[in-house]
């Protein structure tokens, strides 16, 4: 990287469910920003869709315990976003139809989850504009999001997930009894997911046939498609990867987390973000070099597969036959507190340095 100052446009807050999440996954970001070598610009977006700039202040006053929840508010101004590759000045449109220059966008930073801003969208806003942006390109962001295409694409691979059946909105509607087939070939307890939502929202894990219709109502109100799993006996486990420079190969945290439960059925957006008890997270977890290195190979793979870039957090189920695969999170919660920074913190790499690393190689993804 040259000497020069970049500027960082901070992306965050959304369309999701996750826009909660998001903002203050943000205000982290913009606390542990190397200022000696980046400006930040924050960019909210609305919960409607519209991008608006915010200031250090508000940004800096998002916390998960605060009440009201942190939320990007709409207001009189409006930020103009580049699209062109020639012109990539930020600017915003006031009250007054008045436009102002915030600078020109070096790197966009997305600090996004789910629908709207994980799932190739914002991705593909930055390919218009040939911005470089952390994180996987459009197709792998695409693919990683839908649960359902990605599990078709892993097990050709030779990648192992858990057996599933999927069903649509549409489907069900022509239907109505296709639910109480939704179990065939698998094993209970059940897990009942959108196939396209992040941090275990519109989860619902089903004991016996009776609850799998509630539980397929619940996914699908969350998106179009809902994915019935089998239950994977197995410790749950997760390892962060991130890309190589230049030519080369694939970086993997030197430590695996896990998560376990003490008296929660799975892990839930209570669990993970609001301090719900019944899981305890364990990093480093216990587990020895044979099964790092199967974790590691098929975390390389699963990678590799999908067409990820840059960075991505990785989840498993370890069971005694290896492990298999969870979910792909290309654009992985990134709170100090969340278990992306914190394998790469027990790795040597600290909260700021990950950050820049990140930056960085976005940027020579891009050139």
């Amino acid at each position: 990287m040259s000497d020069k100052k970049l500027t960082v446009a901070l992306l965050f807050g959304g369309r999701s469910s996750e826009h909660v999440v998001s903002c203050v996954t943000a205000a982290g970001v913009y606390r542990a920003l190397d200022k000696e070598r980046f400006n930040a610009i924050p960019v909210g977006i609305t919960k409607t869709g519209q991008f608006v700039p915010v200031s250090e202040s508000v940004l800096l006053s998002y916390a998960l315990d605060s009440d009201p929840l942190p939320e990007v508010a709409a207001g009189d101004e409006r930020i103009i976003w580049p699209l062109a590759t020639d012109d990539h000045t930020l600017r915003v449109l006031d009250a007054q139809n008045q436009i102002t220059e915030l600078g020109t966008i070096d790197v966009v930073v997305p600090m996004l989850h789910g629908p709207f801003g994980e799932d190739g969208t914002v991705q593909g806003l930055c390919e218009l504009a040939g911005l470089p942006y952390v994180g996987s390109g459009v197709l792998a962001s695409a693919l990683c999001m839908d649960k359902h295409a990605l599990k078709v694409v892993l097990e050709t691979a030779g990648v192992k997930v858990a057996p599933w059946n999927r069903i649509s909105r549409q489907q069900l509607a022509q239907d109505p009894q296709a639910v109480t087939r939704l179990d065939q070939g698998l094993n209970y307890p059940l897990f009942v997911k959108p196939a396209r939502a992040g941090s275990s929202v519109g989860v619902t894990r089903v004991t016996e046939p009776g609850g799998l219709a509630a539980a397929v109502d619940t996914a699908l109100a969350e998106d179009h498609t809902a994915l019935i799993e089998s239950a994977i006996t197995g410790r749950e486990v997760e390892i962060g990867v991130l890309g190589g420079r230049g030519d080369a190969s694939l970086r993997a945290s030197d430590v695996i987390g896990e998560i376990k439960f003490t008296g929660r059925d799975f892990y839930d957006f209570e669990s993970k973000y609001l301090g719900g008890a019944g899981v305890e997270i364990v990093l480093p977890a216990e587990v020895i070099d044979a099964e790092y290195q199967a974790l590691r190979d098929a975390a390389f793979k699963a990678f590799d597969a999908a067409g990820c870039a840059v960075y991505a957090r990785i989840d498993f189920f370890l069971t005694a036959d290896g492990p298999v695969l969870n979910e792909i999170n290309t654009l992985p919660g990134f709170t100090p507190f969340s278990m992306y920074p914190q394998l790469w913190e027990a790795s040597g790499v600290s909260y700021s340095e990950l950050i820049t690393e990140l930056i960085e190689l976005a940027l020579e993804a891009q050139r």
